[in-house]
């Protein structure tokens, strides 16, 4: 008990005096996130919205996909990702292997099917009765495309709640491709699990805080567009 409470007092004094190496670790966590989830979210809205408007042939295999990939071991995504990184896979060139640019694809891949997933279970719950007005009035397919993904939009938003809350907690894939390496790719959970196992429990419990808050702070924001849309104000 004494370690818990000495360890949450280091990681308040840490947090609150703005230590180099916290703020470090938060500046490469949010950067590779972001840009990993900016990724999700273009390429997997547009993706999300098409396959909840449309039917074609063997949608239901590309939607059972897509479902697969919403449950796929995070680290089995690190293990693809490294194989093709590496210096014997086709990408290998880049040596991108050990660098951010490593976690962001395998963050971004991470979070695309639960980005494409959510938004199609948002824009399939839309009335089909505003499809067929925007039609009627000769709205083009791109115009009722947006035009249904603005009315879908608290759904959307929950869905790139959900991408960021996967890819900011991701630990396996991140420490597969990127290595921990300090100022460079080390961030927020994978820096937990080395000053855990250092000893560094108060730094340890400073990250878990902050991961903690981030989240907190991205439910406060989402409950609060709910609140909106619940009481009529939108």
């Amino acid at each position: 008990m004494d370690v818990l409470v000495s360890g949450f007092t280091e990681a308040v004094n840490l947090i609150v005096g703005f230590d180099p190496y916290v703020m470090e670790i938060i500046s490469v966590s949010m950067r590779v996130s972001g840009i990993a989830l900016i990724i999700a979210a273009v390429i997997g809205i547009p993706i999300g919205a098409l396959l909840g408007l449309t039917n074609f042939p063997g949608k239901n295999l590309v939607v059972a996909l897509l479902y697969t990939g919403m449950g796929f071991p995070p680290v089995v995504v690190g293990l693809i990702v490294f194989i093709i990184l590496s210096n014997a896979g086709p990408l290998g060139s880049l040596d991108w292997l050990y660098t951010p640019n490593a976690i962001i694809i395998a963050q971004s891949l991470i979070s695309f099917p639960l980005v494409a997933g959510f938004t199609m279970t948002a824009v399939m719950g839309v009335d089909k009765r505003l499809l067929m007005q925007l039609k009627a009035l000769g709205a083009t397919k791109g115009q009722a495309l947006w035009a249904t993904v603005k009315e879908a939009r608290l759904g959307v938003l929950v869905s790139i709640i959900a991408g960021f809350g996967a890819v900011i907690s991701e630990v396996g894939a991140v420490m597969m491709v990127g290595g921990n390496i300090r100022g460079s790719t080390r961030v927020l959970t994978t820096a937990v699990v080395l000053e855990t196992r250092q000893g560094n429990f108060g730094v340890a419990m400073a990250f878990g805080l902050i991961l903690l808050l981030i989240t907190f702070v991205v439910n406060f924001v989402m409950l609060h567009f709910q609140g909106r849309k619940l009481m009529g104000r939108d």
